[in-house]
Parts: structure tokens; sequence; C-alpha cells
């Protein structure tokens, strides 16, 4: 029973509206054209697209969204399947020229502006009780698989240890966290703009993704 072919998979997508100096989010467009995209596309066997949300770019005055937005879908899912949901953030780097599959967040929100709710931490531990602001939360799905995955699809992609210390990594760590307190799995990557890389390459490159997180699981 369940022993033959993939393992079945819920994936759900988060992406961020704009923010200081991102009128137009890229991740946005892609989280809301998605849904359509795949539906055109195909996805393999056994693997669903889940939600597909749009977060504020804010840190602690949107994590009552995001916790919301990550609960709902739990609440949705029977234990049995649970331990096969996983969380797929989109964050954009306006300065990158290629896509970056992040491999841990770090306990600290430093944002170099306010975010989109005017809160502006320096040097501030995302959570308190988890220790100090060196604190870091890795992965567990196996990013140097689906980076290999992904280049097969020749996308100019790589892994980052780095993401920031602004409202993507606030995001990410919280999605780790609860995460392992749910037996999900959470990874960010994030996309350069479309100036860099155009929207139908991206909606591309996020399908493909999809594939690649769900063959390796």
């Amino acid at each position: 029973m369940g022993s033959e072919g993939p393992k079945a998979i819920t994936i759900h997508v988060t992406g961020f509206k704009k923010f200081q100096g991102v009128p137009e989010n890229p991740t946005e467009v892609i989280v809301n054209n998605l849904k359509g995209y795949v539906e055109r596309k195909g996805l393999p066997a056994g693997v669903t697209l889940g939600s597909c949300t749009v977060l504020e770019a804010a840190g602690e005055g949107a994590l009552p969204q995001l916790c919301q937005t990550l609960e709902s879908a739990i609440s949705k899912t029977d234990t049995v399947s649970n331990a096969n949901v996983v969380w797929l953030h989109l964050g954009v780097n306006s300065g990158a020229l290629r896509f970056a599959i992040e491999r841990q967040a770090v306990n600290e929100a430093t944002f170099r502006c306010p975010d989109e709710l005017g809160w502006q931490p320096q040097q501030v531990p995302i959570v308190g009780e988890d220790g100090g602001i060196s604190r870091t939360r890795e992965v567990s799905l196996p990013v140097d698989a689906i980076l290999k995955s992904l280049k097969k699809g020749a996308y100019d992609v790589m892994v980052s240890d780095d993401a920031g210390r602004f409202v993507c990594n606030y995001v990410y760590y919280h999605s780790l966290r609860f995460a392992e307190q749910n037996g999900n799995k959470s990874l960010f990557v994030h996309v350069p703009l479309f100036s860099r890389i155009d929207e139908e390459t991206q909606m591309r490159f996020t399908a493909s993704l999809l594939e690649a997180i769900a063959s390796s699981c």
C-alpha cells in the first residue's frame, strides 16, 4: 500500500508585495499566475500545488498573516500526508542576476530600510526564545539535489548561505521553525527582477522548481 510510484506531496507557495525600491515584485506576479500556469503545463503525478499566497513585505506586522497562512494549510491536511507538505517561499533580490536557493535563515532582523509597515529593527532576534542573533536554522531538503535538477534545465541558479537580514530572512526563519515543529519542510528561493530574467523564464523556473522539490522528497 503506497509503495509504488513517487510519494504524494503538496507544495504551498508564497511571494511578496512591493517594497521600497521594488515597485513591481516579480514574486507577486509569479504566485498570482502560478495555478493557471501549472494547470496548462501540468505537474508530475503525485504533486499538488496547494495555496498560493502573496504576503505583505513586512516583518513583525505581517507575522499574523504568515502564521495564518501556514496554520490554515496544515489544518486541512491529515496527519499521514502532513509529512509531505513543503512550503516554498519566493522573494526578490533586486541586485541578483540569477536564482538563489537559500540553505539557511538566521535569527536576526536588521532591516536596511523600514518594511512596508514602517518597522526597522536592528540586531533583534526574530524569535527571542531561540537565543541570540547568531542562531541559524537550516533547510532539511537536499538543496544540492534540487540545484542539480534545475541546472539540467539550463537555469542560472546557485545555492546561497545568506538570505540577508531583511523580510525574506525573517519569513524564512519563522517558516523553517514552523516546519520543524509540524513535520513539514520549507525552502526559500530568491529570484531576480524581470528586467534581469524575463517573466516567462521565471514562470518556467518556478514550475521546474516544484518538480525538483517533489523529486528530492
